[in-house]
């Protein structure tokens, strides 16, 4: 087993392969590989959509003990074609498309079975590859749960002017006055894609800021897509109003609907009290309804943080010690 940081991760080791990997659409999607060549399969899937990956997922697993796999999500990060061109079609960027480009990279690094980390939006995006491909996956850690339902988006793009009133007028305010009482993610997607820089970045600013906001009450909360560079704010703005405006391309509570896929499958739920963002009766639900799931609820965090960090970690390393005894 590898020393962990005192934050409780692992080295943050550099990839021992990489590549991009052709998907259809014009789309190819950067992905690479870190770890024990021969240990246990996992895939991280990052949240958003389209924040990107990152270094620090690889540090969520014991590189000794897994054979770490990463990507770029469609248009976004190393992926291309990218969010950030000035013009950009993302008709060929959905959950469907998304769940099919997990099971490509999958056929092509030759993996059989893995385990899933995914967090936020990359909850959604587990459950569902779970449930399309049930006999491909060994466990899933999901952490900030999430299920992709519009009661969901509603609730962040209108619900929480309850909680910060005077923040969510500027955010409705920064679409036109006949789309104020509409879909908000429509109109704002709209803008993002506007011929006009200035209106792009204006919107995609308007976004980020309302973003922060809604996050900012846990207790180890921090600016971050605000202060991001304008090129990512432009991307993920682009891409989140995109999947929130289409309901996801989910069924209204598909993922509850067919949660009796994931039956057999272990899982271990996190999510943060303190998540207003995405309240805790998400991942309540789903456990309710999911025999063998495990819900573990951190009382001092919001929608990520270190004891989130610390959650997942202790969930990777119990599985991988499972594989091993299961071996021996």
């Amino acid at each position: 087993m590898a020393s962990t940081s005192d934050d409780g991760r692992y080295p943050s080791i550099e990839p021992h392969e990489s590549g991009m990997l052709a998907v259809g659409d014009g789309h190819s999607l950067y992905w690479e590989v870190s770890g024990n060549p021969n240990g246990k399969p996992a895939v991280a899937l990052h949240g958003g959509p389209g924040s990107g990956s990152s270094p620090r997922y690889r540090s969520l697993f014991d590189p000794n003990r897994y054979r770490v796999v990463v990507f770029d999500q469609r248009n976004c990060g190393r992926s291309t074609p990218s969010a950030t061109d000035p013009v950009v079609d993302l008709s060929a960027n959905t959950t469907q498309h998304l769940v099919a480009d997990i099971e490509a990279l999958r056929v092509h690094l030759g993996i059989d079975r893995w385990l899933v980390e995914g967090g936020s939006w990359g909850v959604t995006l587990a459950l569902a590859y779970a449930q399309a491909y049930p006999e491909r996956v060994t466990e899933l850690v999901l952490a900030a749960v999430t299920n992709g339902n519009r009661s969901e988006t509603d609730w962040i793009t209108r619900d929480m002017g309850r909680v910060f009133p005077r923040e969510w007028e500027r955010f409705r305010d920064g679409v036109p006055a006949a789309e104020r009482d509409g879909d908000l993610s429509a109109a704002y997607s709209r803008l993002l894609h506007d011929p006009d820089p200035e209106v792009r970045a204006k919107a995609a600013r308007g976004w980020c800021e309302w973003e922060d906001t809604h996050m900012s009450l846990a207790p180890d909360a921090a600016p971050s897509l605000s202060v991001a560079d304008p090129a990512f704010q432009l991307a993920i703005a682009r891409i989140v109003t995109h999947y929130w405006s289409h309901g996801c391309f989910l069924d209204e509570g598909q993922i509850l609907r067919d949660i009796e896929r994931l039956h057999g499958i272990p899982a271990v739920l996190i999510h943060g009290r303190y998540d207003v963002s995405g309240p805790l009766g998400t991942a309540w639900a789903l456990h309710r309804a999911w025999p063998g799931s495990e819900l573990v609820v951190l009382d001092d965090t919001g929608h990520g943080g270190d004891s989130m960090t610390a959650a997942i970690i202790a969930a990777t390393d119990r599985f991988a010690r499972m594989a091993a005894d299961q071996i021996h």
